[in-house]
């Protein structure tokens, strides 16, 4: 009877266009679309005052960003989620297209481009922090909506009107928690940093907007963990809490304080 009730799963192709050997997937558009408009509005946001980059700096940047979440989303997903597999079968690592990828190794590696590009370019490494994460959100939520169109990462079993019955995920209607997800990491994150970003005031102490994306990030993803199913090789972990959850309460800690320490630059006028 509660499998009656859920409301269809909306069967969309993971594939859009397969002509011979060319594949083009929606997972991957997700990711293109993420970072052509996150890269069109950091070149925005890094001329407003102070100025973070140039627009040119920003278009050499986001080449730097891309090989960050690809390496970094990888490599995190083979150290978090599944070491014991791919020390067993290291060769399977480099295989990207098979899926596994992992958010938090992505923020590492758009954290080691942060650093690195601004040290090689002399520019501020804080202030080009704030304006990068300010755009995140708009990946992040292009990747949840990929997430629920591939009908993997689905929620808990669960009887709200709701619910859905995800094709690889047994007769249990569950939450579609990649729609909460890409409503808390996209639209709702998204909003609250562009609020930040375009106040002066707020813009001007740096690492601000920077502290406040990984605070509200680790926040959103804390709250949809708790909709969302653990992944089935993991389970639950220490006091009951998911991977997701273990690996996001130190983006709490590390954005707030980021956001209690941060200051305009000295000498620096507060419009």
């Amino acid at each position: 009877m509660p499998t009656l009730l859920a409301i269809p799963f909306p069967a969309i192709d993971p594939v859009l266009v397969e002509i011979g050997p060319l594949v083009i997937r929606w997972y991957a558009l997700a990711y293109i679309a993420g970072i052509v408009l996150g890269w069109r509005l950091a070149r925005r946001l890094a001329t407003l005052k102070p100025v973070a980059a140039t627009p040119e700096q920003i278009d050499d940047f986001v080449t730097w960003v891309t090989l960050g979440i690809i390496l970094g989303g990888r490599l995190g997903y083979v150290l978090f989620y599944r070491p014991g597999h791919y020390l067993s079968n290291p060769l399977e690592a480099l295989a990207v297209w098979q899926g596994g990828m992992s958010f938090h190794g992505g923020a590492i590696g758009v954290i080691l481009a942060i650093i690195l590009f601004a040290r090689r370019h002399r520019l501020d490494m804080l202030a080009l922090a704030d304006r990068t994460t300010a755009v995140v959100p708009i990946g992040l939520f292009f990747g949840r909506l990929a997430n629920f169109i591939n009908g993997e990462l689905w929620g808990r079993p669960t009887d709200v009107p709701w619910a859905m019955v995800f094709p690889h995920a047994g007769p249990e209607p569950r939450h579609p928690s990649q729609l909460y997800q890409a409503g808390l990491e996209g639209l709702a994150l998204f909003a609250l940093l562009m609020a930040l970003v375009w106040n002066p005031a707020i813009r001007a102490k740096r690492g601000f907007v920077a502290g406040a994306f990984l605070a509200g990030y680790g926040v959103a993803r804390l709250v949809g963990e708790f909709f969302r199913q653990p992944d089935a090789h993991l389970g639950f972990l220490f006091a009951g809490a998911t991977m997701g959850q273990l690996l996001s309460v130190p983006m709490v800690l590390v954005g707030a304080w980021l956001m209690l320490r941060a200051r305009p630059a000295r000498g620096e006028a507060v419009a």
